[in-house]
């Protein structure tokens, strides 16, 4: 199993200040917000994407991936009735795409509530027409990089628009690629699910159609800061694994930072590593 760090916990250290202290701290990649990279991320170039991919390598690091894909430039929509905007945003899903590729990334997660919740005037049957129209273009563009896009079910508290596993294998089986996937974040799927986390796992992961895993709590912080119980649910991964239905990548995604960046990772990456040594990881 490999671990990650969401580099936005890390900010505002500089890129290459955030690889050195998650490998001191034990991490083996980044999941990178592409928002943190730049003011505006879709001007960054294939090469400077290949630069911080290195830089991480020199660091013992790979990028696993990207998340928070929207939030940067500002004004984006995948649900809005403006045609125009919506293809906007869809050239800058297609080019996360390309820059995660560039990176040396397998998967880009597709949470950005903001940027799909149903907006006033339209029904949630419109919201989703729209959404799968720009989800198909970045599915597109994965299976022609090689990367999965991945739709992240979002709490209710987050979003109107896909809060389920259940929901989201629906609009990936609509769209119809092989390069868009769902996933798992363990606090909004304890927010918004209905079964625990581990028979989820178990359950949907033999579909094909989850992709990836964020680990963290339903108070927001890091794994390890809260009640829900992660021994259980790395025990579900490994069987998936063992499977053939898994891959090695999870990704610590905090939002409550407790005491701080820095601190909220160090003790999430202990409390990690000790319950894999318990459950046997190699």
């Amino acid at each position: 199993m490999k671990i990650a760090l969401c580099n936005e916990v890390l900010q505002p250290l500089p890129f290459e200040q955030q690889c050195r202290l998650a490998a001191d701290l034990g991490y083996d990649g980044l999941e990178v917000a592409p928002f943190t990279l730049a003011e505006d991320p879709t001007q960054l170039s294939d090469a400077e994407a290949a630069r911080l991919a290195r830089v991480a390598a020199d660091h013992g690091l790979a990028i696993a991936g990207l998340h928070w894909l929207l939030v940067a430039p500002p004004g984006l929509s995948i649900v809005s009735a403006d045609a125009g905007l919506r293809a906007r945003t869809s050239a800058v899903m297609e080019r996360m795409v390309e820059l995660c590729a560039a990176m040396g990334g397998r998967y880009l997660v597709h949470g950005s509530p903001k940027q799909r919740s149903v907006p006033a005037g339209a029904t949630p049957g419109q919201a989703w027409e729209r959404a799968r129209e720009c989800l198909h273009r970045a599915a597109r563009r994965a299976e022609a990089c090689g990367v999965t896009y991945c739709l992240e079910p979002l709490s209710p508290v987050e979003t109107d628009l896909v809060n389920t596993v259940e929901q989201a294998v629906c609009m990936v089986e609509e769209v119809g690629s092989s390069a868009l996937k769902t996933m798992i974040d363990c606090s909004a799927a304890g927010q918004a699910e209905s079964e625990a986390l581990p028979a989820l796992i178990e359950r949907w992961m033999p579909t094909g159609h989850i992709a990836h895993v964020q680990v963290n709590d339903p108070n927001r912080r890091g794994p390890g800061q809260g009640d829900l119980r992660f021994a259980p649910i790395l025990r579900s991964l490994q069987k998936m694994q063992r499977q053939g239905h898994y891959g090695d990548w999870i990704a610590v995604e905090p939002f409550d930072y407790r005491p701080d960046g820095p601190g909220c990772a160090a003790r999430a990456i202990g409390y990690l590593r000790g319950v894999l040594e318990g459950l046997g990881d190699d």
